[in-house]
């Protein structure tokens, strides 16, 4: 199988997780930021990330592609799930965009690896984030949003193993927006997110992102 991504999305982490979890190896092909000709000429349209089966047939969405790789064999995701932990998940991606979205530029990842990929990648989310020098010159404020939010989450972790205490999707909720928040320099998880964190980006394999 082989997965269709960019390195800095959130989504596509949802997946990568997944299959580490699962110990299943995925072909990954990065896509450049303004290569919109390979993911409509598999799935008519731009969007990210792409699973293509074996059988060479393509799936979108992330959760469905991470319920087709869970499937695959013995789950691993059969924890139980909460609602809190979910609508956390669905809050926090809307405050930290401002936060992630103007330094992944600066992270030198392969889907910005052109000029005309980064021009492509900063007029897409300056149009919808703003400037993104203001944005980082705003980033002790986005912090002070957020941080209200990270100590929710650690009360909510029930163990750095699993956020509600056995592997479940509310795993692949919440570890993906962490990965993006920690590229934030200054920003401090609270101990028990630091821990999960720490913990499950160890158990899958996966180094963070660099802090900028």
């Amino acid at each position: 199988m082989r997965l269709y991504l960019f390195e800095h999305c959130s989504l596509c982490f949802r997946v990568r997780m997944t299959a580490a979890l699962k110990r299943l190896h995925l072909q990954e092909t990065v896509v450049l930021d303004d290569d919109s000709d390979t993911m409509i000429g598999l799935v008519g349209k731009r969007v990210i990330p792409i699973l293509v089966k074996d059988d060479g047939r393509p799936m979108l969405e992330s959760m469905d592609i991470v319920a087709y790789i869970d499937a695959l064999g013995d789950p691993v995701l059969t924890g139980p799930q909460r609602g809190e932990v979910a609508a956390w998940a669905d809050n926090v991606a809307m405050k930290t965009a401002p936060l992630t979205m103007p330094r992944y530029p600066l992270l030198g990842l392969p889907e910005f690896g052109t000029v005309a990929a980064l021009d492509h990648y900063n007029l897409r989310k300056r149009k919808a984030f703003g400037d993104f020098i203001e944005l980082r010159a705003n980033t002790r404020r986005y912090i002070d949003a957020l941080m209200p939010d990270l100590e929710e989450l650690d009360r909510l972790i029930e163990s750095p193993m699993a956020v509600n205490g056995e592997l479940s999707l509310d795993d692949i909720r919440v570890l993906p927006l962490l990965r993006s928040a920690a590229i934030v320099k200054g920003l401090r998880f609270p101990h028990k997110v630091r821990d999960y964190f720490e913990t499950m980006m160890s158990c899958i394999g996966y180094q963070p992102l660099p802090a900028v």
